[in-house]
């Protein structure tokens, strides 16, 4: 990947990124490629650049000092209990944007299967997988590695099967891997409960009618991230996931037992701790553009690991592609109002060409 140039000390290698990135691109296989392949040493792609690591230090950590909200939905049909619950959510949605669930009604054995799902598909012989391997987004199944891989400026340490859920153009399950087709058809079902109900909780935090998300259609476009984090021979050098927000109503992750999700919260980067048969919920993009603020969208990321693969599954709420949305009216006016009104395409299309990085695309939509 290196070509030789002449300086005044000799020969010195002149790295050529571009070349780096398109060979890795080019072979299909991912990062779990590289593993398999054996290699000892990251490639330099997947180095972080000096000023990624100096922007690191305006952080402090706080790994074992503090955990992140836990919300119980135990009891939620109960009215003096609900209220206690939305409670909670307001709480956590406004001063963390994160918070794990428990008691959300999705089977462990789901839960456990889903994971074992998505194992069994990255883990699967290389030829099939290339198969479904392609940059464009729009398709209904993908298996990529780094959708912003020509313009981060450093790749990530992960692989990514990615489902495409449009409530208007219903995916044909045989479009699905058949590692993991029945239980993705399966989780998706639980989790559209799931949806359901936090978007009430959502609304009602906000003080409005519970049916209020629902009305503006959070859930007419609905991804499936499901990464696959293969063990790292030098983590120190790279990161799972860059420091982003989600473009998204709220997503709820579904994560094993390896860990390594950090959320920043005032300042400091805070370990979202595994928990058995919990799920993970942070507000999105789109959930503070709406609320106009009041809802906080959190920063968060993922790091390498000696020790994997880890395993994840992410589900994006992201709305609907023909809607505009903006400040709602009851929490907002012409004059308080922080963001414009935009459409999903046009906030996706921008999210996506900047890429994964610490500067919110939410910035591009202020007033």
């Amino acid at each position: 990947m290196e070509q030789i140039a002449a300086g005044a000390g000799g020969e010195v290698p002149v790295y050529d990124r571009n070349k780096e990135l398109k060979a890795f691109d080019e072979t299909k296989a991912g990062v779990k490629g590289l593993v398999d392949a054996g290699i000892q040493k990251i490639p330099r792609i997947f180095v972080r650049t000096p000023e990624e690591f100096t922007e690191d230090l305006a952080y402090k950590y706080e790994d074992d000092k503090i955990d992140i909200p836990l919300i119980d939905l135990q009891g939620i049909s109960i009215d003096q209990r609900r209220k206690e619950i939305i409670d909670e959510v307001r709480q956590a949605s406004e001063t963390w944007g994160f918070f794990q669930l428990v008691n959300h009604g999705i089977p462990s054995t789901v839960m456990n299967e889903m994971i074992q799902g998505v194992r069994r598909f990255h883990e699967q012989d290389v030829e099939l997988k290339k198969q479904l391997y392609t940059k464009d987004t729009s398709r209904k199944v993908q298996f990529d590695s780094n959708f912003d891989l020509y313009r981060s400026r450093s790749a990530n340490w992960r692989d990514t099967l990615r489902c495409l859920f449009l409530t208007h153009d219903p995916m044909n399950p045989e479009e699905l891997p058949d590692t993991c087709r029945d239980i993705v058809v399966d989780y998706w079902k639980h989790i559209m409960n799931v949806g359901d109900t936090l978007s009430e909780l959502f609304s009602d935090a906000l003080g409005l009618n519970k049916d209020h998300l629902k009305g503006m259609d959070f859930a007419q476009w609905l991804t499936l991230n499901c990464h696959y984090y293969p063990a790292c021979p030098e983590p120190e050098l790279t990161l799972g996931t860059t420091q982003h927000s989600d473009p998204s109503f709220f997503t709820i992750l579904l994560q094993d037992c390896f860990g390594g999700l950090q959320i920043l919260n005032q300042n400091c980067w805070v370990a979202v701790k595994p928990i058995p048969g919990a799920l993970i919920v942070n507000i999105g993009d789109f959930l503070q553009l709406i609320s106009n603020g009041k809802l906080k969208s959190a920063v968060h990321r993922v790091l390498a690991n000696r020790v994997g693969p880890r395993v994840s599954v992410a589900c994006f709420f992201r709305g609907s592609t023909a809607r505009l949305y903006g400040p709602i009216a009851e929490l907002s006016d012409e004059n308080s109002s922080i963001y414009k009104h935009t459409t999903v395409k046009a906030y996706t299309e921008h999210y996506y060409s900047k890429g994964l990085s610490r500067v919110s695309a939410l910035n591009h939509f202020k007033l």
